[in-house]
């Protein structure tokens, strides 16, 4: 009995524990409700500030010339993506504005304080200018690839929903649901176009906005489809193996992005890191070998610092070109004047450009028209030999003022330079030092008390130095007195040595000729790196032709105005044939083949001459399907010798610094100090 009432009240005192568990237990879950609430609440609250301070700060910045520049800038690289919220665009504006500008603001700051030195400060802001631009591109091709990545979802919703309804419309808005923000804005955008009552100008409207070529060949397509049809050839759907084109297309660029971006990571840190180290370097060098103050403040030093300082940067701008993730920038350019333009509007100066204008008849004006229509660049050719001249005469005026201020740094280390020391290793003690900063006051004192016209004369030194001696009120025994008056032509000999000389006045019209040639090498180089695009785009007509040719009552012009709306690298010879096409067929398609040098392009104008003569358009392009899988096959090995090459020049560019660093600021200082100190104890051995 007794067992069992002491059961009896454990299994009470259990109930009671268990029910008391749950009340706790309770009563603890609404108080992490209301701390999730009140957290919730706060974090709310926080971004709402947050979202508030950029819009006013938008508004603000607008009204600031320079942060207006700088605001726009920014917005124009995020349009293209948020195109459609104004919100949210001006939001992201800022907050990228504002990140961008506390970076480097900080990190100027942190560079600043650790070597407080205005040149060096001014080197740290042009540094700022270029990195803030290259990391913005950064920024807006992680952007892209997201965008990328959400179209793959796009176009398999796409090919879904298709199958369901057999209608392009209902499937693009049936897709565009429960996708990502940026690609969803874009569906719904482009399904608006489709189903609007003036196609062809919505469609025209959206291409001039589309972010990627890719999008702008499905709009192309789906409208296509919505004209003519869709056709059920022997491999199934037109609409449907077009949209598998582009997945492919975007699968493969997919992969040239990430496998790029593998092999290039880190090597812009890498890059960017003796940044950090040159100031440590030089202060631990200086501390620990007193002969290394001789070559740091020299101009040699100063000259090693600067190219150490322009081989990081230039090694960074290298290394992002290399990552560079946008297949092609010719899109339609603004409105706005260049800066050229309203220059040469003063009489003087086109009086002058004139000077360098070749003749309109000349080869050289032909060849630059050329050379501009290539790189679809919409430039005259005043304005471009302006830009030319005002970079050779920046790159000269540069190059004299470097070479005047090297000069005159060297004058003012040359009179307050001690006396040779003798200490290898370690610092000078504080009598030394001492005793070496009276014997540069009194040096100083004596170089002031000569003219130039006693350079070299031992008595003038002698009595200067006397006179210095005793206005100082010291006293040197007669072999210290002479050791000072050496010292004392020979720094008065490097004084006046210090000029700007006729081999210095040659190296900047060396690299004044070098910056008026830059922008032509540059236009050349683009020309030659643009051939990707070229087929990129010829694969585009490709694949519109691909779906033209099985429709029925299509013509060779409708087929040219179509691909007129894509054309961007060709859209002037197309334009061209149009215009001449109602003169004769045959005459303007043979004229726009003349016209463009690119093989595949000629071969596709030969395949339409045949289709305006004598064949149908489906037996002239026949063999389309064959022409594309080895255009492709080609573009992915082009793709991958290209990523072997990028990644041997990535690794030989990022290290560059850094090897730069340790042989030119600390081997070769250190050789330096090895050989001035042999002389130093060669000179001391012969006295003995």
């Amino acid at each position: 009995m007794e067992l069992k009432s002491l059961l009896i009240g454990i299994l009470l005192i259990s109930l009671l524990l268990f029910v008391g568990f749950l009340a706790v237990s309770k009563r603890m879950s609404r108080v992490e409700a209301r701390n999730k609430v009140i957290n919730r609440t706060v974090i709310d609250f926080v971004r709402e500030r947050i979202t508030a301070l950029l819009i006013r700060s938008y508004a603000l910045f607008m009204r600031i010339p320079p942060l207006r520049y700088y605001v726009l800038k920014v917005r124009s690289r995020l349009s293209l993506l948020h195109m459609y919220a104004e919100f949210e665009l001006r939001r992201k504006t800022m907050l990228l504005v504002y990140t961008l500008l506390l970076a480097f603001g900080l990190g100027i700051t942190l560079l600043t304080w650790m070597n407080p030195s205005l040149l060096f400060f001014l080197s740290l802001l042009i540094t700022a200018v270029v990195l803030q631009g290259l990391f913005l591109d950064s920024f807006v091709n992680r952007i892209e690839r997201k965008l990328l990545e959400q179209m793959l979802e796009f176009f398999a919703a796409v090919r879904h929903a298709y199958h369901r309804h057999g209608m392009v419309t209902d499937a693009i808005d049936e897709a565009a649901e429960g996708l990502g923000e940026e690609i969803g804005s874009h569906a719904y955008r482009m399904n608006e176009a489709l189903t609007a009552p003036k196609q062809g100008e919505a469609l025209e409207q959206y291409y001039e906005i589309a972010p990627n070529r890719f999008l702008k060949a499905f709009a192309g397509i789906s409208s296509l489809v919505l004209e003519f049809g869709d056709k059920t050839a022997r491999q199934g759907s037109v609409y449907l193996r077009a949209i598998a084109s582009l997945t492919q297309e975007i699968h493969l660029d997919l992969i040239r992005r990430n496998k790029l971006d593998y092999l290039l990571k880190g090597l812009h840190v890498i890059a960017l890191a003796p940044l950090f180290f040159t100031r440590p370097i030089e202060v631990w060098a200086r501390r620990n070998f007193p002969l290394m103050d001789h070559f740091y403040l020299s101009k040699a030093g100063i000259v090693i610092k600067i190219m150490i300082f322009l081989i990081i940067l230039i090694s960074y701008i290298l290394l992002q070109k290399l990552k560079n993730e946008e297949e092609t920038l010719y899109r339609a350019e603004d409105s706005k004047i260049p800066w050229e333009a309203r220059v040469y509007k003063v009489h003087w100066v086109s009086v002058v450009v004139q000077w360098f204008v070749p003749r309109r008849s000349s080869l050289s004006y032909y060849r630059l028209t050329q050379l501009f229509k290539e790189n679809n660049q919409k430039i005259k050719v005043e304005w471009f030999q302006l830009r030319r001249i005002s970079l050779f005469l920046i790159s000269f005026l540069f190059t004299i003022v470097l070479c005047t201020t090297l000069h005159m740094v060297s004058q003012s280390r040359i009179l307050r330079e001690p006396p040779e020391n003798t200490v290898f290793f370690g610092t000078m003690s504080r009598q030394e030092e001492e005793k070496a900063q009276k014997i540069v006051s009194l040096e100083k004192t004596a170089i002031e008390g000569l003219d130039n016209s006693s350079n070299g004369d031992y008595n003038a030194a002698l009595k200067s130095t006397e006179a210095a001696l005793s206005a100082h009120g010291e006293s040197l025994s007669r072999e210290e007195l002479a050791m000072m008056a050496n010292r004392i032509i020979d720094k008065l000999e490097r004084y006046n040595h210090e000029y700007l000389k006729w081999w210095e006045v040659a190296l900047a019209l060396a690299a004044g000729g070098v910056a008026f040639e830059t922008p032509l090498w540059l236009l050349w180089f683009q020309r030659r790196m643009r051939l990707t695009d070229m087929r990129h785009e010829i694969y585009q007509y490709m694949t519109m032709i691909g779906i033209f040719k099985e429709m029925e009552r299509i013509s060779v012009e409708e087929i040219l105005e179509w691909l007129y709306v894509y054309a961007v690298i060709f859209k002037v010879p197309l334009e061209r044939c149009l215009l001449n096409y109602s003169k004769g067929a045959e005459a303007a398609l043979k004229e726009m083949k003349e016209e463009v040098s690119l093989e595949e392009f000629k071969r596709l104008v030969d395949k339409l001459l045949l289709a305006a003569e004598k064949i149908t358009i489906a037996k002239a392009f026949d063999d389309l399907e064959y022409e594309m899988s080895f255009q492709f096959e080609r573009r992915r090995l082009e793709y991958e010798k290209s990523l072997d090459t990028r990644a041997g020049f990535g690794r030989l560019i990022g290290f560059t610094p850094m090897y730069s660093l340790v042989f030119a600021y600390l081997v070769i200082p250190l050789i330096w100090m090895s050989f001035k100190q042999m002389d130093m104890y060669f000179e001391h051995i012969q006295k003995l």
